[in-house]
Order: structure tokens, then sequence, then C-alpha cells
């Protein structure tokens, strides 16, 4: 048997479904041999319960039977940042052409190594890179000046570079950080943190916005809620940025708001872990009612709290997060404050401090029985810098754990220098073990689960190169954000079911016309295959039923 075929009814035969072709029109394509591969003379015609060579059939049955090997749907994504110019632009200045040029090279490497989401920068040190009227000013990292125009709207441009590729883009948010120095004076004048100079405070060589005053809060929830109405994105990001990392001997400067705002807190460090907790809650409420659509997740710092400090913590030795950084990122979970968690499991297995293969399990454990889904964000900037990090396979390994354990659901690599660069062809020998087919992106039912209308196969043309198969998919209903393309060699003995593995995935292109087409040029001359089509909404709802054909190549 073929992979991924099974005993099922017989299936419908529509070729009077298609949009824009009735019967006679079908017919007529038919007869002159020029739109669909019909079986040729001298062929073995299947039998009256087999598939008919050319026909177009409508699949409604599914498989079921996964394969943890080729994910249907994961996670794969790529951070490129853009603060000191770490990623993109690679300094500040360039002329617009370049940026493009850069960004559209590091969108082709998430491409090209399989990835399908890419998390951009876009508001470092509460600067900005995309157009708006709320007062923060253009990014310094764009032009080498805060507050120039840099001619080009970025985010604008990242969005839809993205979306031709297929990729998925997440307006990655520092919600507090200011500035990388501490002089409100390096600030254009009209920036909000200089005009209200009381929102903030200097900390460790830099300037925060102060996270307990209810106004701070407010205002920068307005500027992500501006963002998410006039722009396409799919996601919003936030990183392990929450109050700052400490510094030794130095006492976070707030002690003034926590007795203007304290309530009926008595420990400073629960009213902080509390001023985070109301702002995360808060900014999932405003980006579903502002899009209901587009989904909200944080990469917090990878240790909740070590075990010894709290039984519910993980079996580490490591710095936490809810201390620290009063980041209770397991409340996130367990409140439902997130759509998904992307913690930074940044060490390697077997690391004494923390272990990544006991932190994977830990987090596994925090989202079960909750909607939450989990990725882990992976240390790809620190292979080749010894140790364990030598080895090439140690972030292969990784994904071998994640895949194990369920709850994964995928991973994004920081950073995307790194994950271009392939140091010791790391990057690449995960992805020949891991990624050697596409995944759709995750189902998101919590947030829309309507289904987009079923596209419908039109022709599939033999080529010089391969074949050409086109489609024709509907404006109408739920928004087509994607069209994914399954292939695979068979007898045509037995009808296809609507794919469970992306085994046979061998293209996600993003729907961008009522009538498409891709040329497969994978394909053996003389060999029989099914090809079949299904439409992806923004929150990965797959249509209800799929397109199919049998061909000859």
């Amino acid at each position: 048997m073929y992979a991924d075929e099974q005993d099922t009814p017989r299936l419908r035969a529509e070729p009077d479904a298609q949009p824009g072709c009735d019967r006679r029109g079908f017919l007529a394509a038919a007869l002159v041999g020029g739109a669909l591969s019909l079986p040729l003379a001298g062929t073995v015609v299947p039998a009256s319960a087999a598939a008919v060579q050319g026909r177009v059939y409508t699949v409604g049955k599914r498989n079921t039977k996964l394969n943890a090997t080729y994910p249907r749907a994961e996670f794969r994504g790529m951070w490129v940042a853009s603060v000191l110019n770490v990623d993109w632009p690679s300094k500040p200045g360039l002329p617009v052409a370049t940026q493009k040029a850069e960004l559209r090279a590091l969108l082709d490497v998430a491409v090209k190594r399989r990835l399908n989401t890419v998390l951009l920068q876009v508001r470092p040190t509460a600067d900005r890179m995309w157009a708006s009227t709320l007062g923060e000013p253009w990014s310094r990292y764009l032009t080498g000046t805060q507050g120039k125009d840099p001619g080009y709207d970025p985010l604008a441009f990242a969005v839809e570079e993205a979306h031709k590729r297929a990729l998925g883009l997440h307006a990655w948010i520092n919600p507090y950080r200011v500035s990388m120095g501490t002089s409100l004076d390096s600030l254009v004048p009209t920036h909000p943190a200089r005009k209200n100079p009381s929102w903030t405070f200097a900390y460790g060589g830099k300037r925060y916005y102060n996270p307990g005053i209810p106004a701070v809060r407010k205002y920068i929830i307005s500027v992500i809620t501006d963002l998410v109405k006039r722009y396409d994105v799919d996601g919003i990001h936030f990183d392990d940025y929450f109050y700052p990392y400490p510094v030794s001997g130095v006492s976070i400067p707030d002690a003034a708001t926590y007795k203007t705002y304290k309530g009926a807190f008595t420990s400073v460090a629960d009213w902080r872990r509390n001023n985070v907790n109301v702002f995360v809650r808060d900014v999932h409420q405003a980006i579903h009612a502002a899009k209901p659509r587009v989904v909200f997740g944080i990469s917090p710092f990878g240790i909740w709290r070590n075990r010894s400090s709290s039984t519910l913590g993980s079996a580490t030795s490591g710095f936490e997060a809810y201390t620290s950084l009063y980041a209770d990122s397991r409340a996130w979970v367990k409140n439902n404050w997130v759509d998904y968690m992307l913690p930074q499991l940044y060490w390697n297995q077997g690391f004494t401090v923390a272990d990544y293969n006991v932190l994977v399990d830990w987090w596994a454990k925090q989202v079960a029985g909750t909607p939450v889904k989990l990725m882990i964000g992976e240390a790809t900037y620190r292979v080749g810098a010894g140790g364990a990090w030598n080895d090439k396979n140690e972030l292969s390994d990784h994904l071998t754990k994640t895949r194990s354990v369920s709850a994964v659901r995928g991973q994004a690599f920081y950073n995307a220098t790194s994950v271009r660069a392939n140091s010791l062809n790391a990057m690449g020998t995960l992805a020949a073990a891991h990624y050697a087919r596409p995944a759709l992106p995750l189902a998101l039912p919590g947030l829309h689960a309507t289904r987009p209308n079923t596209p419908v196969i039109t022709s599939a043309v033999r080529t010089s190169s391969g074949v050409k198969l086109s489609w024709k998919s509907s404006a109408s209903g739920e928004k087509i954000r994607y069209i994914a393309i399954w292939r695979w060699e068979s007898t045509g003995a037995k009808m296809p079911n609507i794919q469970a593995t992306g085994r046979n995935l061998r293209k996600v292109v993003s729907r961008t016309a009522t009538s498409q087409s891709w040329t497969d040029t994978g394909v053996v001359r003389g060999k029989r295959y099914w090809y079949m089509i299904q439409a992806v909404s923004q929150t990965g709802m797959d249509s209800a039923k799929a397109s199919a054909i049998f061909v000859k190549a």
C-alpha cells in the first residue's frame, strides 16, 4: 500500500463543481486534452472502483494516524532582532532598497529551512518600525536618527513579503524598554517617555517604562492595539524582558510607585508580578477584541522557578524569571492569558543547572489541560560556542526530544543571523532530519474556528518540467491564507483520504488570487500520482474537504 492510502467508500467526482467551469466546459477541456491528464493509449485503466485518471474528486474522509517524523502542522519560527541592528537592518542608515533586500534574504533563509513563521522585532526600544500617529518615533535602528522617516513602511513591507512566501509574521514588541541608555535627552522631544518622564526609571544603564503605573500599561496597550488594527500581522510576540534583569546591589527605583499603587499588596515582589500579570491579561484581551484571529504569545526566560523555591518548580538550579524578572509565566498559562508559550530553553541536554530535557518535560506539564500551545525557543546562536554546543547534532537532538513530547508543537530559533550562518552545519543537519517536509501552521480554533471553503483543482497538466497543478479558490467565507498541496505515488487502486501527516505535503503557497497554479518538478515521468489540495485559514483551520486528482506524470 502506498503512503496514506486506505480503503474508503467510492468518492464523489465533481467535474461540474469547479468554480467558473460548468460540465460542458469541463468535457470540452478533457476532449482537447490540454487541461487534464487523462489515461493515455495503452495504459491500464483502474477498475471501476478505483480512481479515474484526470477526474477531480471531492474528498471528505480523513486519515487519523499521526506521524511524529512528519507532523502535518508545526510552529517553525525564526527571530529577527532589530535592536542594536543584531539581525536587520544590518546597520542603520542603509538605503531603502538595501534594507528591503536584506529582509527578503532573511525571509528566504526561513523558506530554505522550511520554517513557516518569522518573529520580527518592530518595537525594540519604545520606537517603531511602522507608520503610526500615536507619538512614538521611527526607530533609530532604521536610519541612525530616531524619529527620521525611513522612506517606506517596514512592517507593511515585511508582512507583504512574508505572506508572499507563505510565512506567518508575528510582530515582536518589547513593551517596557525605552532606551539602551539612561538619558531622556537622547530621545526626540516628542517621545512619550520624554513628555512623561515620571513614567520611566533608569536602571542598569538603560531606561524603562515603569510597569507599576496604570497609565503606562494603558498607553503601551494602545500602541499594540493600533498596530493590530492596521496591519495584517498573524501574531503579537513578547520576549523575556519585563522588569529589567537584576543588577547586583542595585534596587529598582519604584518605591514611590509602589507607595502610590500598592493597594492591598504588602510585598513589593508580589505587587510587581501582579503589574506584569495584569498587563499580559489586558494585552491578550485587547488583541482579540481588535482582531480575534491574531495570536498572542510570549517567550519567557526558560526557568519559571526551581524546585528548591517551589514544589511546582522544575528540577533546575538556575536564575528564576518569577523571582528576578517578576514574570509569573506559569500563571499566564494557567489563566489562558496567552495563546502560545515559547520558553527560551537555551541550554544543552544534560546541563546540570538547567537540563534542556528536564525543562521540556516541565513546560509540557504546565500546558496540559489548557488551550495554550507550547513551542520551544532554541539557541542557534550558541552553536560552536564550546562544550556540548560544538556538537553539530545538539540542536537536532533537541528536536528528537521535543517530537517525543506530544505537548510540544514546534520551535523557534534565535537568531536569524545564526540560522543563516549555519555554523557546523547544525541547522542543515536539523532540517534534513526533522524538516524534510513543510508544515502547516498550528490550528487555533479557540481564536476562530470557522473553516474556509474548499478549493477545487481545475487541471493537472504534464509539462516538460513536471506537472502543472491548477486550482480555484473562493474569496467568500473565511479568508484563505494558504493552499496546502499534497502529492504521493499511487496505483490509483484505492481512493485517498485527507492527509493527517505532512509526509506527502509538498508545498504550501499563499492564496493570492482566485485562480492559481504550481508546477511540481519532483515527479518522475511515467509514474502515477495523487494530488490533493486544501485551504487553510489564518488561524490554521483547514477546509472541511479536499480536492484531489489522479494523474500520470
